[in-house]
């Protein structure tokens, strides 16, 4: 049977981006995801062997709580992978049209006006527009704010992302002031949302 992979319009609003220096593991992030979310993996460090053993696990979870999930990497690693599309890094924007044509998804991420020019010409559904507020992830790292994240939004053609600090209740805001569909991905809060799930289940195993 042939997969189908979400259209641009189908692209979830939430999404985990996958950090090797987190406590919990993706499996368990992924777990306390809200149905509907994406989740791009990254974890780049890992062998060859032991991502895609993670991806297909991770897929399993995925489809189970109807969760989407983007390799970041090229589009016939992904497509072996059975990933519903691909977050092509800026090097590699050039492999847009092979992606589209595997039917993939295909979000990238955005740092400045030169990489939003290369989303749109590449056709991306969703961009990751970074870092909006300053995040623990790149300590130091200088935030865009409002105004520079609006402009790069506008620029890029796909739905905006917002990454960097990012909580729902600045997601919210954020959409309504932006006037259009937005979306909003984050690290910490989902690590936040399992650690406190493992504390009740800890609670639930103490004997009475």
């Amino acid at each position: 049977m042939r997969v189908r992979h979400p259209s641009s319009s189908d692209l979830p609003q939430r999404w985990l981006f996958s950090d090797e220096r987190t406590k919990a593991g993706l499996l368990e992030l992924a777990a306390v995801l809200p149905p509907g979310s994406g989740i791009v993996l990254r974890h780049d460090s890992l062998a060859p062997g032991a991502r895609w053993r993670l991806l297909r696990r991770l897929m399993r979870i995925a489809r189970a709580r109807r969760l989407v999930v983007l390799l970041a990497g090229l589009p016939a690693e992904a497509r072996r992978g059975g990933a519903d599309g691909v977050h092509l890094r800026q090097h590699a924007a050039g492999r847009a049209g092979q992606a589209h044509r595997l039917g993939l998804s295909v979000t990238m991420p955005v740092h400045d006006a030169r990489q939003a020019r290369r989303a749109r010409r590449a056709q991306a559904g969703a961009v990751f527009i970074s870092p909006l507020y300053p995040t623990r992830s790149h300590p130091g790292a200088p935030a865009l704010g409002h105004a520079a994240w609006f402009r790069l939004a506008s620029m890029s053609g796909g739905i905006p992302v917002a990454l960097g600090g990012m909580t729902p209740a600045r997601a919210s805001r954020l959409s309504r002031a932006n006037g259009r569909r937005t979306g909003w991905a984050a690290i910490d809060i989902w690590e936040e949302k399992a650690a406190k799930r493992r504390a009740r289940q800890k609670r639930k195993a103490v004997p009475t």
